[in-house]
């Protein structure tokens, strides 16, 4: 008999997704409580790439993520949590402690804001597995055969030399095959300086379909003189229209490979409540979404299902204008989910939230 996944069974999409990157263990402070205050930890598992493997997943599209964590409790319990999601954990590195000699799996400390107190986040993530494993003996062209979409970041990159290679190579081995590429900067200021975030993360952007945020990039002014400033420079953190349509049509220009270009915009009123918007440039126009104002539960991974919500709506050819609302839908409604990921199992609920319907459903 051949065994099928029957949540995948109604995906009405063609593609097969995935992404590489860390997954890391979450211990967060319970109770909105000071981390300095905490006698006991919730714990959970979390990472950009996850999240959103995470999060494509539970909607019903195949996906498949690679990393590598220790061969111990902490990093099959990782996997298990994958799996139980079902994501397609196959690829995945269980190392030894020759491979990876300090052979620990990374983790960070979550302090959840409330109120005009914001959430704070203590990294605990050096030489973990990914960090020290040797990519070399793995066979990065095999660990792409079949899939159609590669979701990467800018923060694996940062962990570590081979991570930063590991990522170029992937990037140019999904050209070479024609898979679509997504890529979001998710700059990380503990892990990297601003410069050099900006220098290898605009080293990708030859190599990527559908662009998550507009930093850390470089688009100078002059290619010639960079003396004369980025373009990005100029405009508000939180820009108007035409100050966004400007700014997409400049990367455009210079990427003509960009098939898609878009970002949030977050307004936080509170430690507990924002609002969020989003630009999106696609098939020569700029959109522009509904604004949503709502309530946090839990802010973290906001942007990986930004980021998921708009491959989800890609995959299965919605409009423009339905696209990047759904994709802002896909954030707010992980705001009201505890953990790092959006678990919502039914589009739907998002496509109802993305019209702002908010009535009880049954």
């Amino acid at each position: 008999m051949q065994h099928t996944n029957p949540l995948l069974s109604p995906n009405d999409s063609v593609h097969k997704f995935i992404t590489i990157g860390e997954i890391m263990l979450r211990l967060t402070a319970p109770n909105y409580e000071k981390i300095r205050m905490a006698t006991s930890f919730e714990a959970s598992y979390g990472g950009s790439e996850a999240n959103i493997a995470l999060a494509l997943a539970n909607l019903g599209v195949d996906s498949t993520f690679f990393t590598v964590v220790p061969d111990n409790s902490l990093g099959k319990s990782a996997v298990r949590m994958l799996r139980s999601n079902d994501v397609h954990c196959t690829p995945v590195i269980l190392s030894t402690p020759e491979q990876t000699p300090t052979h620990r799996l990374g983790c960070y400390y979550l302090e959840t804001g409330y109120g005009i107190r914001a959430s704070k986040v203590i990294y605990d993530r050096k030489h973990s597995a990914i960090t020290e494993f040797d990519f070399c003996s793995v066979d990065l062209s095999a660990l792409l055969d079949g899939f159609t979409w590669l979701h990467l970041s800018g923060i694996t990159p940062a962990l570590a030399p081979s991570c930063k290679q590991l990522i170029l190579d992937c990037l140019k081995i999904a050209r070479e095959k024609g898979l679509t590429v997504s890529f979001d900067g998710n700059f990380r200021s503990t892990l990297w300086t601003w410069e050099e975030a900006r220098d290898f993360c605009t080293e990708c952007l030859p190599y990527v379909d559908v662009l998550l945020g507009i930093e850390p990039y470089h688009l100078w002014k002059d290619e010639n003189d960079h003396s004369k400033g980025d373009r990005k420079d100029d405009i508000p953190f939180r820009p108007s229209y035409e100050q966004q349509d400007e700014i997409f049509q400049a990367f455009i220009a210079r990427y003509p490979n960009l098939k898609c270009i878009a970002r949030h915009v977050r307004y936080a009123h509170s430690g507990s409540e924002n609002s969020l918007k989003a630009f999106m440039w696609y098939e020569g126009h700029t959109f522009e979404s509904k604004l949503f104002t709502f309530n946090i539960l839990d802010r973290v991974g906001g942007g990986d299902a930004f980021a998921s919500g708009l491959i989800y709506a890609m995959m299965h050819g919605y409009k423009p204008m339905n696209m990047i609302n759904f994709a802002v839908a896909s954030s707010v409604i992980k705001h009201t989910i505890r953990g790092d990921a959006n678990i919502t199992d039914d589009a739907s609920s998002i496509r109802n939230l993305m019209d702002m319907n908010y009535d009880i459903k049954r």
